[in-house]
């Protein structure tokens, strides 16, 4: 913002001290998160820069641990890699393994995720309904919480989900939850719904009820309302509180290391694996990767919250 033109000299260094102090903690907040891309293309397995790459010398820069993205836990092929050896890179490269297994369990508690959370919002949404307060405040204790007590208690609770009903003289084998794809999408989801409980609640201030009130009036049953009228005007909270719980779950390694078992080895999963057992640039390459998605979200959510602005006739800033 521009000073105006009678600003005192005071107040005219005041108002470049501020952005020099914010200039700085921009640059320390975000200098570890950039740091790692120029490091991922390094030519050596080091995981700083060498004498090459602070030359912008080309000798010094890479693809190779990208490459390794591809092969790791793949014996080296004979000659051309041929469609046959990336098919069964496909299915026994370990990072490529761990990058389907994250999308697949991100997605699906995406999916759980968004309309818990949505049915969740809806209800909390009604001035009616009792104790709102306290139950806001229990569904998104997940994000108050520190996630190694949910995980030490995802994973009691996996071991044996059946187990309360002991309580009530009831014995019963339910199995275990633990080490399984549903166990880890469950927990995951469960991460992920206060995200989405925010967004469309958020989003539902703002929604006008006479709009449903008169579709009601006209005939319409509450799912068409729902889908028709309500689902339109909240959808970009929907989807920013989505991609929020995907990115949780994309993210989450303490869960995971509780509950999932070798199959369901995840990229953060991975990550820890490679940092403890064999520190390689590679990890840095999977970072990068991360960190571009991220951004990618980050954008979209941006758009999706100046069309909402603009939805509701607001102008976005």
């Amino acid at each position: 913002m521009a000073l105006p033109v009678y600003a005192t000299p005071l107040e005219r260094a005041w108002h470049v001290t501020y952005k020099a102090i914010c200039v700085a903690i921009f640059v320390f907040l975000i200098s570890p998160i950039l740091i790692v891309i120029p490091l991922s293309f390094n030519a050596e397995a080091y995981f700083t820069f060498t004498d090459k790459m602070l030359a912008f010398d080309p000798a010094g820069y890479s693809m190779r641990w990208y490459d390794t993205l591809l092969t790791f836990g793949m014996p080296s092929p004979d000659g051309v890699r041929d469609v046959g050896w990336w098919q069964q890179a496909w299915e026994n490269s370990t990072w490529i393994k761990a990058a389907k297994n994250s999308v697949i369990i991100g997605f699906w508690s995406t999916i759980l995720a968004t309309v818990l959370g949505t049915l969740a919002a809806l209800g909390l949404s009604r001035r009616e309904m009792p104790y709102r307060r306290l139950v806001m405040a229990l569904l998104i204790s997940p994000m108050i919480v520190p996630i190694i007590i949910i995980a030490t208690g995802l994973f009691f609770f996996y071991s044996d989900p059946c187990s309360p009903l002991a309580w009530f003289g009831i014995d019963l084998n339910c199995g275990r939850l633990t080490s399984t794809y549903t166990g880890v999408i469950m927990a995951h989801a469960t991460l992920g719904i206060p995200f989405v409980i925010i967004t469309v609640t958020a989003t539902l201030v703002s929604f006008d009820q006479s709009l449903s009130r008169a579709a009601a009036s006209l005939g319409a049953s509450p799912s068409k309302t729902f889908f028709k009228v309500m689902l339109p005007l909240i959808l970009p909270g929907v989807v920013s509180g989505a991609l929020f719980a995907f990115v949780t779950s994309f993210d989450e390694v303490v869960a995971v290391l509780f509950i999932a078992g070798p199959d369901q080895q995840t990229i953060p999963r991975q990550m820890w694996n490679g940092i403890r057992e064999q520190i390689s640039p590679a990890i840095l390459a999977v970072a990068t990767i991360l960190v571009a998605i991220s951004i990618a979200l980050l954008a979209t959510v941006e758009l999706l919250r100046r069309r909402s602005e603009r939805l509701r006739g607001v102008t976005p800033r």
